[in-house]
């Protein structure tokens, strides 16, 4: 053994698949099973502090820009004006700290199953959520999200993120066809419905399934991806709608658009990564289409 490799118990390791994951040099510093869930904190040289929920990363300090960036903004710039927006999961607040970039953001309303995850993200994660989780424009909701999206009532919202661990455990409820109607009917008319689908390569059934189903629902549906580091892949994302379409954006009309709500911190995205996420590989294009 190389005396200059550190040993196996600094590592930190995610399996994508049976045969293949991602893996990071990191030491435990938090480590609590709630009733719902396994959550641990890493402090990592490659990506600071590093936030897992039964052993899948789920964001980081240094690479939280890549996710949150993409899987916010995408809905968000392709309408006029956002007023309301509903998270389900979202506890880290990372989503919540890029909607509220948005000048014309009024509400945001966080329904976080663990509040063990606001805990966390309150004592590590300041670098993630900047303060958003406080902020008097958002609204904190413990719990279940389907069932607090069905107490949402009358009440319309403009943007619905689904800002959660993988379709499994907990969350596996919320990638079904009951929930994207559920979210159908509580998204105003112009309204986006964004999240993540997970890597189309190694995830491609599940990419496929998640796509399918959001057909069956909204009108227009559109995959994008971005690579993710802390995830170790290319990420599928999707946002849907009924009437809003991002593709109708130009380069040139997001960097305007982020120039006129003065959106000037972004690490990630503009006009040309916002169009380029939208391309398809060939052999996403032959799976979506079976």
């Amino acid at each position: 053994m190389n005396a200059d490799r550190p040993a196996d118990e600094d590592f930190v390791y995610e399996w994508l698949t049976s045969d293949a994951g991602v893996v990071f040099r990191g030491r435990r510093i938090e480590d609590i099973h709630t009733r719902f869930q396994r959550l641990e904190v890493f402090d990592t040289p490659e990506l600071g502090l590093m936030f897992r929920l039964d052993g899948s990363n789920m964001t980081s300090e240094r690479d939280e820009f890549f996710y949150h960036e993409n899987i916010v903004h995408v809905g968000a710039l392709a309408q006029d004006a956002p007023r309301r927006a509903f998270i389900v999961g979202g506890g880290d607040g990372g989503a919540a700290e890029e909607l509220l970039k948005h000048p014309t953001i009024e509400r945001v309303v966080i329904a976080e199953l663990d509040a063990e995850v606001v805990r966390v993200a309150r004592t590590y994660l300041q670098s993630v959520h900047r303060g958003a989780l406080d902020d008097p424009r958002v609204e904190l909701r413990i719990g279940d999200g389907f069932a607090a999206l069905r107490e949402a009532g009358g009440q319309s919202f403009d943007i619905l993120i689904m800002d959660l661990t993988d379709p499994a455990g907990p969350a596996e409820a919320l990638y079904t066809t009951a929930f994207f109607r559920e979210a159908d009917r509580v998204l105003a008319p112009e309204g986006t419905l964004a999240l993540h689908a997970g890597s189309p390569f190694f995830h491609a059934a599940r990419f496929v399934e998640i796509i399918g189903r959001l057909r069956e629902v909204f009108a227009i549906v559109r995959p994008h991806f971005v690579h993710v580091p802390l995830y170790g892949a290319n990420w599928g994302m999707a946002c849907a709608s009924q009437r809003t379409d991002p593709l109708r954006l130009r380069g040139k009309e997001v960097d305007e658009r982020l120039r006129v709500r003065q959106i000037a911190q972004l690490q990630y995205l503009n006009g040309d990564t916002f169009v380029a996420g939208f391309a398809l590989p060939n052999y996403v294009r032959e799976m979506l289409s079976t």
